[in-house]
């Protein structure tokens, strides 16, 4: 009985990688090292490296001066993740990207609609039931282009709003290092440099040392250094960054998750993990394997789009813009890729900075905590002494 499912399932779980640029911290000093990892599947698990030959360009931009990342700076980890580590000599807020080649897959019918649905190419399923095409075969021309927004010590430059020049990307309105949990950003998209409209983009965030929630940081508000405890059992590493002035370090939480499950695209096949089981139910199965959680939004006439940053976190943007393509014998689709990613954390000063667990700090409008519990043990005392006394007379 349980053979429908695992064919259904087949089919609903082939869907595509998705590429990002992607740092362990995107919070770096003077001097340390930047390391940059290309994640080839979800934000969450690469699944295959990407090889030199299909890299266009490839570089990172600082204080106006834009420096290529050549071939031999790249290194693959394992069969999944390829890197590449430099230093971060000069302040500042750099951005770093990479594009790729375009590259053919053929896929039936049934295998591309399943597809479209589940990375979210809503627009051209639409097309596809409107224009009763839903029976008809697919080979897509895809290519990849993405950026990742880091913060090298306290100095903020404007090479945030540096554009690559890529066929599609994203373009913040401001500074990401200027914007913080409970606010916004607004990010806009272009394709071939022009504002891209009414184009569907995901914007999604996990958390990152700035939101766990007992692990242990020591930093300096208004003069006065204090620590948080976070959850000590899933830190892994730790950074250093600076706000208004002063220092403060952060514990990354690099705790693995639950689940698995697997899926296929470029001939290769991978997995992904989550917190939770999956059901036996059809409907869960696929709203579980989908790659459009978080926020959905669309691009209005200026190409743009404003990002909700409920919490702190490392922040990630995907797009996929696809079109049908004409008068070609070899060809039915083109699709052009994007993501952007950059971390986001509180505001640190006396009026704005919070939390949601407890410190010892004392209350001003208050009794301070050590008072409250050393009068408790007096008044324990002196009940005791008079219950004493009350038996010795009795």
């Amino acid at each position: 009985m349980r053979k429908p499912y695992y064919l259904i399932l087949a089919v609903l779980l082939l869907c595509s990688h998705d590429l990002y640029l992607k740092m362990e911290t995107y919070f770096l000093s003077t001097g340390d090292t930047a390391t940059l990892q290309l994640y080839n599947g979800t934000f969450d698990k690469s699944e295959n490296t990407i090889t030199r030959d299909r890299m266009l360009d490839a570089s990172y931009t600082v204080n106006g001066t834009r420096t290529s990342i050549t071939e031999d700076q790249w290194i693959d980890i394992d069969t999944t993740i390829t890197q590449v580590s430099f230093k971060a000599t000069q302040p500042g807020t750099y951005v770093a990207g990479v594009s790729t080649k375009a590259r053919n897959i053929e896929l039936s019918a049934e295998k591309f609609n399943s597809y479209l649905e589940h990375d979210g190419v809503l627009d051209m399923l639409e097309k596809r039931k409107t224009e009763q095409k839903l029976d008809q075969d697919a080979v897509e021309s895809y290519q990849k282009h993405v950026k990742a927004i880091y913060q090298v010590g306290n100095t903020r430059t404007n090479d945030w709003q540096t554009v690559l020049g890529y066929p599609i990307e994203f373009v913040p309105m401001q500074n990401p290092y200027d914007a913080y949990s409970g606010g916004t950003l607004e990010v806009q998209l272009l394709l071939d440099g022009r504002p891209l409209t009414n184009q569907l983009v995901y914007a999604n965030h996990v958390p990152s040392g700035h939101s766990q929630d007992e692990a242990e940081h020591e930093h300096t508000h208004d003069g006065s250094t204090h620590s948080h405890d976070h959850d000590k059992a899933a830190q892994d590493h730790e950074h250093e960054h600076t706000h208004d002035g002063s220092t403060h370090s952060h514990d990354h939480d690099k705790a693995a998750q639950d689940h698995e499950h697997e899926h296929t695209h470029d001939g290769s096949t991978h997995s992904h993990k989550h917190e939770k089981e999956h059901s036996h139910d059809q409907k869960a199965q696929q709203e579980s394997h989908t790659h459009t959680s978080g926020q959905q939004l669309r691009t209005d006439d200026m190409g743009m789009i404003t990002v909700d940053l409920p919490k702190d976190g490392i922040y990630y943007l995907r797009t996929i813009h696809m079109n049908e393509v004409q008068d070609n014998d070899s060809l039915t689709h083109q699709s052009k890729w994007a993501t952007l990613t950059f971390e986001v954390t509180h505001e640190h000063g006396a009026a704005t900075h919070t939390h949601d667990y407890d410190h010892e700090h004392h209350d001003e409008d208050g009794i301070p905590t050590w008072i409250f519990i050393l009068g408790s043990i007096l008044v324990i005392g002196l009940l005791f002494l008079l219950f004493k006394n009350k038996n010795n007379n009795a």
